[in-house]
């Protein structure tokens, strides 16, 4: 199955559909003997395939082992517009996968997240050189304020009993009775 690449029309974008995992596509390496190598993507893994000084390579690495999905910036040359890319984030710079480029923020960031919640890594933002993570969160759950829960306006609030929502824990005072001792479970009157 080969999958990637420059979508038909446009010779400007990088385009990788996050919903047909696997996909292999290749990608350029400036330390590969011929300058490019072969990735395949999946879901749980990711296989880098390269020649190096004549010898052949794959690197098979969990998806976890990358930092996360980053989006970055890079400025278009003379008269060409700004360029978003989105990047599978590795700690070693040499084993970032492109995923997707395109000149258009709002299918940069919509892929972005796209890629991010498909794969289950974190979001990143590059801020002055440092890779940062947009949002605060606790091992993979994302932290935010708490909401209050709205039940008024709901389409299906009139079928809902009301009554569970005033309900409130009993309270042990001197008044209630304790039956310690006992040996049968039910009374039998």
């Amino acid at each position: 199955m080969r999958s990637g690449g420059c979508p038909a029309g446009s010779s400007r974008a990088l385009r990788l559909d996050p919903f047909s995992l696997p996909v292999r596509f290749a990608a350029t390496d400036a330390a590969a003997d011929e300058r490019v190598r072969h990735v395949e993507l999946y879901r749980k893994r990711v296989v880098v395939r390269r020649s190096l000084a004549g010898m052949r390579m794959a690197l098979n690495m969990p998806v976890s082992a990358f930092s996360g999905v980053a989006i970055r910036l890079t400025a278009g040359k003379g008269e060409l517009p700004d360029n978003l890319s989105v990047v599978l984030e590795h700690k070693d710079p040499g084993l970032t996968l492109p995923l997707f480029a395109s000149s258009e923020a709002d299918e940069a960031f919509a892929e972005w997240r796209t890629w991010g919640n498909v794969l289950g890594l974190p979001l990143l933002v590059e801020d002055e050189g440092v890779l940062r993570e947009l949002f605060e969160r606790m091992g993979g759950v994302r932290i935010a304020a708490v909401r209050q829960r709205r039940r008024r306006h709901n389409a299906i609030r009139c079928r809902r009993p009301s009554m569970p929502l005033r309900r409130q824990a009993g309270k042990l005072t001197a008044a209630t009775l304790v039956h310690r001792g006992e040996h049968e479970i039910i009374a039998r009157n």
